[in-house]
Parts: structure tokens; sequence; C-alpha cells
């Protein structure tokens, strides 16, 4: 049997029943193929479910205001995707009349849609012939066929897209599709997979050669950055309180968060306190946490405190707790308030 012909069989004996596997709808696929980037189909299906709840249609989604599209996607992470998905609902309502492009080269114009996210609309929505590539078929591919290129140089992009295409049943391409990323997922995970229970396990160059934890090979190791945030809660005589929007680019454009107090290097809880102090003079001072939350991100870790302020007087821009808390924040941020005050 065939490499392609075993993974689909393997697909049609293993498969997760997903929702947007029982879909052909242009809207719903690339809504579920851009949260699932970066983000594991346990995390993600919520999501999914609460977005096609909320916003039946690209219509719904495009009359949405963009904090109401950030609130729903908080604590999935990687808001820049929420943002494109946005804009996109809106360019697809205005320009298209809310049809979806319905070729590879047509969907690469749309706002926030790569190629990969491209090939599988195409692929799944219209049933073009085009190979999806993601990280579970980087790997899948690596290990079968022993490809020792770096999988984050562009040059080697292209040697498996290559690869893909050339294996791709042109009458199958959705399902070979859908069964190459399952099995990256399911049986050739990162980490420790079964080979001895692999279907591909007799013609796998990895297996063979004892190669499992070499292949992919990726080179290019993440920087990350250590950031040192102190938030504070400041909340005024009548029991509002201040939140500020991140305006700048950056992690968490849009969302909100407390006034930040952020160092450049880790500085004592004392000499926070005493700059705090002259500062904004609050009749009372709180310190939450003393040891900080590490909060990781993908380039960086950051270190967190939340101070809590309380004035004697009021504070102009402060609003009331319930409306703060129908605002989107960042998921540290929103677990601090629901542990603290909810």
């Amino acid at each position: 049997m065939t490499f392609s012909n075993s993974l689909i069989d393997w697909y049609l004996q293993n498969k997760r029943d997903l929702p947007w596997r029982n879909s052909t709808n242009p809207y719903e696929i690339w809504l579920s193929e851009i949260m699932l980037q970066q983000t594991r189909v346990a995390q993600g299906l919520p999501y999914f479910k609460a977005f096609v709840a909320a916003f039946p249609t690209v219509f719904d989604l495009a009359a949405a205001s963009e904090e109401e599209v950030l609130k729903l996607w908080q604590g999935l992470g990687y808001y820049s995707r929420a943002r494109n998905l946005h804009a996109t609902a809106k360019q697809v309502a205005d320009t298209y009349k809310g049809v979806f492009p319905n070729t590879y080269q047509s969907l690469l114009q749309l706002k926030g849609v790569g190629e990969y996210t491209a090939a599988a609309i195409a692929s799944f929505s219209f049933n073009e012939p085009v190979a999806v590539v993601d990280g579970n078929v980087f790997r899948v591919l690596a290990r079968y066929f022993g490809i020792n290129d770096d999988i984050a140089s562009n040059k080697s992009k292209k040697i498996f897209q290559l690869k893909a295409q050339e294996l791709l049943p042109i009458s199958k391409a959705a399902v070979f599709n859908q069964a190459i990323m399952e099995f990256g997922a399911l049986q050739c995970v990162p980490k420790n997979p079964d080979c001895s229970n692999c279907v591909l396990a007799a013609n796998c160059f990895a297996f063979q050669n004892n190669k499992i934890n070499e292949l992919p090979v990726k080179l290019k190791k993440t920087k990350v950055i250590p950031r040192y945030f102190n938030y504070l809660v400041m909340i005024d005589s009548r029991g509002f309180w201040v939140v500020e929007k991140r305006t700048q680019n950056g992690i968490w454009k849009n969302l909100y968060e407390f006034p930040l107090e952020e160092t450049k290097e880790e500085v004592s809880l004392e000499t926070v306190l005493n700059q705090i102090s002259i500062k904004y003079a609050p009749k009372y001072v709180v310190i939450k946490n003393e040891t900080p939350i590490i909060h990781k991100l993908s380039h960086q870790h950051l270190h967190i405190r939340f101070i809590e302020l309380q004035f004697e007087h009021e504070i102009e821009a402060a609003k009331p707790f319930d409306f703060i808390t129908n605002l989107p924040f960042p998921i540290v941020i929103h677990k601090f308030i629901e542990t603290n005050y909810l």
C-alpha cells in the first residue's frame, strides 16, 4: 500500500469527530484553521463552538465590535489572530459580499490568510488539489522520508511543500490533507511517538535509523526576553477601577490592563512600593502577590506583580467594576480579577 493510501486508511479508522470536518462551509473551515494555528484542538474546540454560536455567519462576525471579538477570544492567546480574523470578516462581507474566494490564489488576498490557511480552505471547502503543510506535516514528512533540511528556513519550506504536493492524490486531496495532519497530531507526535504501533513504521526512515528525536530539524532557537510588570489595581473612593487599553504594537494590542509600571530589570518590591507611593500617594497599598507570577509567552516571560492602591478621592478615568469585567483582558489579568474579586 502506498504512503498516501496508508495514511488515508489510517485516518478513516482513527480520525476525531470534529465539527469543522462535518462541513465544507468556508467560513467555518477558515474560523477553525485560524483558531488552531499554534493551538491544540482540545483548547481551540470550545472557542470554535462559542464563535459559531455568537457569530453564525461572516456577516455577524464582521458586524461585531473588536472588543466583542477579543472578549470571546480571551484566553486563546496570539491575539493578532483575533484582530486579523475580524478584519478578514469585514473584507469578505464588504468586498466579496459574504462569499469567500474559492481558489487558493484568490484566498491569499485575504488579510491574515497565508499559504497554509489558503490551502486548507481551498482543499476542504472547494476540493482544490493543493497540499496543506503545517507543523504536523513537517514532522511526518521529515521522519518518514529522512528530510534533514531545517524547517525554519524558507528554502526548506518550499522543499516540504513540493514533497507534500507530489504525494497528494488529486481525487482525494481533502481527505489526504486531513489524514496527514491528523496522523501528525495523534500518531507521529513530537515526543515519544508509539512507533511500534505505526502503520508507516516499516518504511519510515527515522524509525529504521533510530532518528525519531532528531527529526524534523529546527536550528533557529527562539530568544526569550524577560519583562518585569507591576500592575496597579487603582480603586477610587466610589469603588471604581482604572483600566487602560494597550494601543501600542506588541503583545496584547487592544486588550485592557491595569496601569502598568514596567521596569527594565528585576527590582525589589520595596523599591517598587516607594516609587508608587511618591508618584500616586494612595491611602492604602495592598500587595496581592509578593512573588511574581511568571506568565510565559512564545518570545517573552513576564514577571508580574499586582499591587492594589486605594484612594480617598474620585478618579475621573475610573469605571464601575461591572463595566470593566466585560472588557477583554489578557488571561493572566482576567484570572487575577476572577480569583481575587469575583
